[in-house]
């Protein structure tokens, strides 16, 4: 069984996805959250400088999409067949759009940027939202071939940290995404890992 360590700041962020894959797979894993006051310490010894960083048996890895499908491979989540893949993986980069919309905002220092930013995501995130809701209707209750994927788990692992981010549910009128929310929290081994995770999610 290979040794797995993953290496991020002390939230939830880009690596609660990989973290719900692990957890999901009963996979046991070092979840190491770094004092940020470390972070100068730790970027080099990153493949680009950035976080989340999974290492397999020492192997370092970077970029959390790309981490994500390769746990979900081995947990049989991508799909029955390659154009399933392909639903998920387009779903899972329509998500993080979605992250990158509400990001651009929520870390903008500039208060008149900020506002524009702000203008923006309150546009684009019920256009995501309505499409992704729908998409859930039309497929069963889950995003792609009427069962769980990791693009299942891979929204709502973000959907904490994107509510704080907009300071609201974004989600609260999305009757099929919160049905969803509430499938994927009540499987067993993602309703354990909520209850013990750690409490420091924020910033």
């Amino acid at each position: 069984m290979p040794s797995y360590k993953l290496t991020y700041f002390p939230i939830q962020a880009l690596a609660e996805p990989i973290r719900f894959l692990l957890n999901y797979g009963g996979t046991k894993f070092i979840d190491y959250r770094f004092d940020r006051a470390d972070w100068p310490k730790i970027k080099p010894t990153t493949p680009f400088g950035q976080v989340p960083m999974l290492e397999v048996d020492g192997k370092k890895i970077a970029q959390s999409k790309a981490i994500s499908r390769y746990l979900a491979k081995q947990y049989g989540l991508v799909g029955k067949n390659d154009w399933e893949s392909l639903e998920i993986d387009s779903t899972v980069d329509t998500t993080h759009d979605l992250y990158s919309h509400i990001a651009a905002y929520h870390y903008e220092d500039n208060e008149t940027v900020k506002e524009e930013k702000l203008k923006n995501a309150k546009e684009t995130v019920p256009y995501y939202l309505e499409r992704l809701d729908a998409q859930v209707q039309k497929n069963g209750g889950y995003f792609v071939g009427g069962a769980l994927t990791w693009a299942d788990l891979t929204f709502v692992a973000l959907l904490d940290y994107l509510n704080f981010m907009m300071k609201k549910d974004i989600i609260e009128n999305y009757d099929n995404l919160k049905q969803l929310k509430q499938k994927v929290e009540e499987i067993p081994a993602i309703k354990s890992w909520i209850e013990k995770r750690p409490s420091d999610i924020y910033p």
